[in-house]
């Protein structure tokens, strides 16, 4: 039983570290999301670099956790982690193998509480996406593989708003060329090009309300995080606009 209150604000124990990493694994939504990952987000950037390097192999291993709230709470810490320091190659790898793979996509359930795989997991995609040491271009490709995996859930927790800011923060990498920029897009365009008449599949749903988030930042440009100051811009932002704009007029003709 972790007493909460004896917990330091940093530099935490082995044991203490153990405990609250343990505890974020847990279905009890108040000791995973209310105390167990503000903790351990709080002491990533204080800890050394092997014990930073320890948490972000331990966050990555749960990718493959048979839990669904260890899979998805895994990205937020991971992601603090990232934010901080060089990744290792193995995080990204296993990331990309969960990311488009998980099926339970739902944001709130009520009994475990927030599980919102798609939005913690963009959260990554954002923060790798921000790593001079992670090539931008199959990042984007893995965002456009989330959106298009097959599903019968349609986005209802603002995932789309979430994964439409860390693909835009992405493509404001300077070094991405304007087809590697738009490049992504290919794989959305050849699902909307061979769509069939009849009700819209969830992905596809989802898809069409991501892409109009990313449309919009690609013009007036995306802030790093939420309520920062500092807006960047995407240096192929009208390309990157013109070619959302296209796609979606395939399975949206109205809106072209």
């Amino acid at each position: 039983m972790i007493d909460w209150n004896a917990l330091p604000d940093r530099g935490p124990s082995e044991a203490e570290l153990s405990a609250v990493s343990a505890a974020l694994r847990s279905p009890d939504p108040v000791e995973r999301d209310e105390r167990a990952y503000p903790r351990l987000v709080g002491w990533v950037p204080g800890l050394s670099e092997e014990r930073r390097l320890a948490l972000g192999d331990a966050m990555a291993a749960r990718f493959a956790d048979p839990e669904v709230q260890a899979r998805t709470f895994a990205p937020l810490v991971l992601a603090a982690v990232v934010r901080v320091g060089p990744p290792r190659p193995g995080w990204l790898e296993a990331f990309a193998r969960w990311y488009p793979a998980e099926t339970d996509l739902r944001g709130h359930h009520p009994a475990l509480g927030w599980l919102h795989a798609v939005a913690h997991g963009a959260d990554l995609l954002a923060a790798f996406g921000q790593r001079p040491e992670v090539d931008p271009e199959p990042l984007a490709v893995l965002g456009a593989a989330r959106l298009l995996a097959p599903t019968d859930h349609v986005f209802d927790a603002m995932e789309d708003d979430r994964l439409g800011h860390a693909l835009a923060l992405t493509l404001t990498r300077p070094e991405l060329t304007e087809r590697q920029a738009v490049g992504w897009l290919d794989a959305v365009d050849e699902v909307f090009a061979t769509g069939a008449p009849g009700p819209v599949p969830a992905e596809v749903s989802n898809t069409l309300r991501t892409l109009r988030v990313v449309h919009l930042l690609a013009l007036r440009g995306v802030r790093p995080r939420w309520g920062a100051p500092e807006v960047r811009a995407l240096p192929h932002g009208a390309a990157v606009a013109g070619r959302i704009a296209a796609v979606l007029a395939v399975a949206a003709p109205y809106a072209g």
